[in-house]
């Protein structure tokens, strides 16, 4: 496929197509995107969110690819992976931290539990980007993204060169959702506030349990999201699909877990056909038992 406006030269190393998108999904499904790129740099961001306006592209963008589902026929137009755009800095004495959109939210729970500040052990284990946890308001072991979130900075795609700031309190926080989820905004960093002044080796040690508890109760050798459904409070949604005895229910590639129900992973010829197809049935068994919707986490792209 071609896109109405050729990509400059300056463009050409940085833009690829016909890209699989499996490649970029925790789940290891997903078709190939028309058109693909990893910035390293905000101006290389800047410069390929110029690009799409002017050839009228829709646009799409990836943190770590967990939580998502991308359709096997894959997505048109332009798909930007942000992973690449990490960093982070500390103020240790007044509990600040600042991170960009790309850094991978377990590398900031242990970097912020080496410098002694409180509020990030529970985001160990989560498989995911800073951007990736405000957009979904990411959360573990009683913590979520909007208990320590002060701000972010965004852009509107429409009007890249227009960066502006959010502060939590804008952003509709609520179970595993925040606005960012219907609006087309761009995360680019993150601001979080910490509790500083604590011993470094007992914020690593908390953060260090929560990170084995999660490992040995999930099934992280193998190709999932994370938890597929939300937990209907204060129901737990991988109570109710093992209680049905669903455990290792199985369609194609993709089978609800044998460790833990309220994940499906991919067995390793899985389709995102398959996987949509597992969470339809696991929706209506437990609807059928419990007059109970399960609503998925998972964000569908492509379908």
């Amino acid at each position: 496929m071609a896109a109405p406006v050729s990509p400059s030269s300056s463009l050409r190393p940085s833009l690829r197509s016909g890209v699989p998108l499996r490649d970029f999904t925790t789940w290891k499904v997903g078709g190939e995107a028309e058109w693909f790129a990893e910035p390293a740099a905000g101006a290389e961001l800047l410069a390929l969110l110029r690009w799409r306006l002017e050839a009228g592209l829709p646009l799409q963008c990836l943190g770590a690819g967990s939580n998502l589902l991308i359709a096997d026929s894959g997505l048109a137009g332009l798909t930007l992976c942000l992973r690449r755009l990490q960093g982070s800095r500390f103020d240790a004495q007044e509990g600040w931290v600042e991170a960009e959109a790309g850094e991978p939210i377990p590398t900031l729970a242990r970097k912020a539990a080496r410098a002694g500040l409180s509020g990030l052990e529970w985001a160990v284990g989560i498989p995911g980007t800073v951007g990736g946890a405000a957009v979904m308001n990411a959360g573990a072991q009683g913590g979520c993204t909007a208990d320590c979130l002060h701000s972010l900075q965004v852009l509107d795609p429409a009007r890249p060169d227009q960066p502006f700031t959010l502060a939590a309190s804008e952003l509709g926080f609520a179970y595993r959702h925040s606005r960012l989820q219907q609006d087309p905004l761009v995360v680019l960093s993150a601001r979080f506030r910490l509790e500083p002044g604590h011993d470094p080796a007992a914020v690593t040690a908390r953060t260090s349990a929560n990170l084995h508890s999660r490992t040995s109760t999930q099934p992280y050798q193998q190709p999932s999201c994370g938890s597929v459904f939300r937990n209907p409070e204060p129901l737990k949604a991988g109570r109710l699909i093992e209680d049905l005895g669903l455990k290792g229910l199985s369609i194609g590639g993709a089978q609800v877990s044998p460790l833990h129900a309220n994940f499906i992973v991919n067995t390793g010829n899985a389709t995102a056909a398959d996987i949509a197809a597992l969470i339809a049935v696991v929706q209506e068994r437990v609807e059928a038992a419990h007059q109970l919707r399960l609503h998925p986490e998972v964000k569908r792209l492509g379908f």
